[in-house]
Parts: C-alpha cells; sequence; structure tokens
C-alpha cells in the first residue's frame, strides 16, 4: 500500500504553489481592504490578468482537453492544485476551463459558446436550482414548450454561481409535462443573455453572490439545446458531480492555511504571561484540527483516485464532500476561537472564512443529500462497508 504521491504529481503540486505564492498571496490585504469598503476583492480584469500569467505558467484548462488547449489533468492532480488555491483567500481560479456539460454541444454549439468560454472571451452559469427545487432538483417547475422551430421558457432559476456577470446561462427545463423530470421529461438549453433572460442579485453572508434568474417568455432556438431533448436531468446530474471532490479539495487549503495562522499566533501570543500554546484547551483544538484535517486529505484524494479509476465515484466523493465541508468549518471556527476578539474583525481573514465556508455544506449537495446517498449505498447493497478496501 502506498501513499506517497508519483514525481510528476509533487512536481505539479509544487508548481502551483508556487505561482500561488508569488502571484497570488501578495494581492491578499488589497482584498481585504477592499472587501471591508464593500468592493469586489478582485475585478474581472485583474482575474483575467492573473490567469494570463498562470497560462504563461503552464496552468490554462485544469480538467479541459489537450485538444481545446487545456491540460487534462487527471483527478488526483486537480485535487492538489485546488489544495493550493484554497490556500489564499484571494478569490482567484485559474483559467481555461468551461461547465463540463458543454463538451456535450455540437460542433456549432461548440464554436459559439464552449471555445469561447475556454479562452474567457465568454462567462456562462449553470442553472438548474429554483425556489420550490434546490436540493431536490426533480422538482423543478420551469416549462420549456415548442413554439415552432423554437423553445419558449417560463420561470425563474436560484442561487446561481456567476448568474449576474453571465453572458449565456445553461438552462434546464420541463420540456415534458408527462414524462419523470428524470426520465426523459427536462431538456438542457443555451440560453444567451441578449434572448431577454434577466438577473438579480442575491445578497448572502460571503462575498460576492449568486442570483435569481427570469425567464419570461424567453424564445430560444432549437438548435441551442444542448444534448438530447430529454436529457436534462442526466446532464445537470453530471455537471453536480463533479464538484463533489472539488470543493473539499479547496476546503483541505483553507483549512491548512487557517491552521497554520493558529499556530502561529499561539506561539506568539501572551497571556498571564505565558503563549497560549501552553494552554491545553488550545492544544487540544490544534490537535483536533490537524486530525481532521489529515483524514479530510485521504477520503478526498481516495474519491478523486477513484475517478482516475474510471469507476463509480459517487459513493466516495458523497462521503468526501460530507466530511471535507464539516471539517473545514470546525477548524475555521476553532481558528477564530485561538485568535479571540482579532479573528472576529474583519483585518483578518478568519472571519471572511467563516462565512464562505459555510456555504460548503449547502451548495453542489447538502450535508443531509449525501449522507442520503451514502446510506442508501449502503442499505441497498450498492456499495460493502469497507468495499473499497476488498
Amino acid at each position: 500500500m502506498d501513499f506517497s504521491l508519483s514525481d510528476e504529481e509533487k512536481a505539479v503540486r509544487e508548481t502551483a504553489r508556487t505561482f500561488i505564492r508569488k502571484e497570488v498571496m501578495p494581492l491578499e490585504q488589497e482584498v481585504l481592504r477592499r472587501e471591508r469598503a464593500h468592493e469586489p476583492g478582485l475585478r474581472l480584469d485583474e482575474l483575467r490578468e492573473l490567469q494570463g500569467k498562470a497560462r504563461a505558467f503552464g496552468f490554462w484548462g485544469l480538467a479541459t482537453p489537450e485538444e481545446y488547449g487545456g491540460m487534462d489533468l487527471p483527478a488526483v492532480m486537480q485535487s492538489l492544485i485546488w489544495t493550493e488555491i484554497g490556500r489564499s483567500w484571494v478569490p482567484f481560479r485559474f483559467g481555461g476551463e468551461a461547465d463540463n456539460i458543454l463538451f456535450f454541444a455540437n460542433e456549432e454549439q461548440k464554436a459559439e459558446f464552449l471555445v469561447p468560454t475556454i479562452e474567457g472571451e465568454r462567462i456562462s452559469c449553470f442553472a438548474i436550482t429554483e425556489p420550490g427545487a434546490g436540493s431536490d432538483a426533480a422538482n423543478i417547475r420551469m416549462t420549456a414548450r415548442r413554439d415552432g422551430d423554437d423553445w419558449v421558457l417560463d420561470g425563474e432559476k436560484t442561487f446561481i454561481t456567476n448568474g449576474n456577470d453571465a453572458d449565456f446561462a445553461i438552462v434546464v427545463a420541463v420540456s415534458d409535462r408527462d414524462q419523470d423530470v428524470r426520465a426523459g421529461g427536462s431538456t438542457a438549453f443555451l440560453v444567451d443573455r441578449s434572448m431577454g433572460w434577466r438577473s438579480e442579485f442575491i445578497p448572502t453572508m460571503g462575498e460576492g453572490g449568486p442570483a435569481s434568474l427570469v425567464f419570461d417568455s424567453v424564445r430560444v432556438p432549437g438548435r441551442n439545446v444542448l444534448g438530447e431533448v430529454g436529457q436534462g436531468f442526466a446532464l445537470g446530474m453530471q455537471w453536480i458531480g463533479k464538484g463533489r471532490y472539488i470543493i473539499p479539495s479547496h476546503a483541505v487549503g483553507v483549512a491548512e492555511r487557517a491552521l497554520r495562522m493558529a499556530i502561529e499566533h499561539a506561539n506568539t501570543r501572551e497571556t498571564f504571561g505565558k503563549t497560549l500554546s501552553t494552554n491545553q484547551a488550545i492544544q487540544w483544538m490544534i490537535a483536533d484540527s490537524e486530525t481532521e484535517l489529515e483524514a479530510a486529505r485521504w477520503l478526498i484524494l481516495r474519491a478523486a483516485w477513484t475517478v482516475d479509476q474510471g469507476t463509480d465515484a459517487r459513493h466516495a466523493s458523497s462521503m468526501a464532500k460530507l466530511y471535507g465541508a464539516r471539517m473545514v468549518n470546525d477548524v475555521v471556527d476553532r481558528v477564530l476561537q485561538i485568535h479571540g476578539g482579532m479573528g472576529y474583525t474583519r483585518e483578518l481573514p478568519i472571519e471572511r472564512w467563516y462565512r464562505q465556508m459555510r456555504l460548503l455544506r449547502i451548495f453542489e449537495g447538502t450535508d443531509e443529500m449525501q449522507r442520503l446517498i451514502i446510506s442508501r449505498d449502503l442499505l441497498r447493497g450498492y456499495t460493502e462497508i469497507g468495499g473499497h478496501l476488498a
């Protein structure tokens, strides 16, 4: 049993770490200053400039196939890189990516939507969640009715990431009311903003925010159907599934950086003539945090490894998402406690992480949904207890 990374994995991780340290981390204090002033921490032009530097550095399209100029990295390498990104609170991500289901587009659609998105010329958003359909995505109500060669979309989507900035949306709507949404009753559409949908900003406890998308008789040409008619729900589930090892990978980077801050503070902050590090209560918080971090690392890497093996990764990814999201919330909570009043201020990034990381237990599959998937797999015999060690 070999738990070591390959030389190639180590090299990619170290290169990503170097880029984050040299190009991204120097922006951290300015990002905090802007956010305290209720300004965007990183403007879109600044993000694209950083992504251009990253491309020159060799990082472009982590998951994008080589035929589109991407790196097409295995899932384990992607996981390692997202951990490095998580070490900084600057809202940065490597460019050259597109929603994974856009690769189901036909050649004409790829030229109009996929390639410009990969090149950073267009911004997309994925819209399946509705006011009455969050975890229960099969409960969507937005309708898509045929009208000649076109489709007409009516309804609302909510909590849509990138919804305020997107040039086009990938929208899943009910296209056949006589069929189950999960079995042929829904279709995905590529809908330009110019076709008439509008977005409304949703304030949240985190920085930035998602949007509601409103569709009022928005006419979409038949050529803008993504994939096949009736395939919408299946495509939506494929889009959601990928994030279940990427999200906790990012969380590991956040937790590692936060824990380092706590250790440094505990070793330098004095109370009653002694450093905080001599206090057993502080020692236990640090010990618990490192133990949970280590457990999360291996759950996440195993989920990514399962993806690379080409086997069904849903069970492993659900465990990684569930544990990783809870872990980072617990670690950041302890780190804030160790810092005391300063941790609660906006002078440090800890309160920011406290707000931002809370979302991880909700979006792209709540804790409760992950538990449902994990328990269902066991109760129905889809997975044996510890079966991955067989």
